[in-house]
């Protein structure tokens, strides 16, 4: 318990990163964390052999300022994990609505059905299976302290700037072991989203 404590202060520290450099320092900081924490989604094998995530380069036309227009709850939706878990339950907070590549595009904000009050992105879009995880990415997770630097917030507003060169993959990319909800297909975009981290290679592992 206190290992997983652990990794999400440690995790939470990255995303409050600042300056010009925040992005690399971001990079390097979360390649020791896989490489050497208890609570790290690689297996005991694969961090002997763990080189480095694969990342886009970045793209700071993925910085998008929009408006999370809040939408009501309805009913609940249940989001499939992949895995033994098998759904998990959450109700829709708002919408994002912006535009790439000349198409409007909107994703769904999701809260977890009595798991405090955080906000949750998972999304997929046309990298997803090729470059990117199948399963899709997520953007950010605020009760996993994933947001810092994905999301910015204006108190008393619903103007928030989302950043795409912090999309991450969920832990079942790195591991069988793990079941994680999947990006439902109403935050499926039509769009490449060339940022953020690219589909996890376990090089020697072949």
């Amino acid at each position: 318990m206190l290992d997983l404590v652990d990794w999400r202060r440690r995790v939470g520290d990255l995303y409050r990163l600042t300056g010009p450099d925040a992005i690399r320092q971001f990079r390097q900081g979360r390649d020791e964390l896989f490489r050497i924490h208890p609570q790290s989604p690689l297996s005991a094998d694969a961090r002997t052999r763990f080189r480095g995530l694969r990342y886009f380069d970045p793209d700071p036309a993925l910085e998008l300022r929009c408006r999370l227009e809040p939408m009501e709850a309805g009913d609940p939706i249940e989001i499939d994990t992949g895995g033994e878990d098998g759904v998990i339950t959450y109700r829709r907070a708002g919408t994002l609505r912006f535009r790439l590549e000349g198409h409007a595009c909107q994703l769904t904000v999701f809260s977890l059905v009595g798991y405090g009050a955080g906000l949750f992105l998972p999304f997929r879009d046309a990298t997803s299976g090729r470059e990117t995880y199948g399963g899709g990415r997520y953007l950010f997770d605020t009760v996993k302290n994933t947001d810092g630097l994905a999301l910015e917030i204006q108190p008393g507003s619903s103007e928030i700037t989302i950043d795409f060169n912090f999309a991450y993959n969920p832990s079942c990319a790195y591991d069988p072991r793990w079941a994680c909800p999947l990006a439902p297909r109403e935050n499926w975009l039509p769009v490449s989203i060339r940022a953020g981290e690219k589909s996890f290679a376990d090089e020697l592992s072949a």
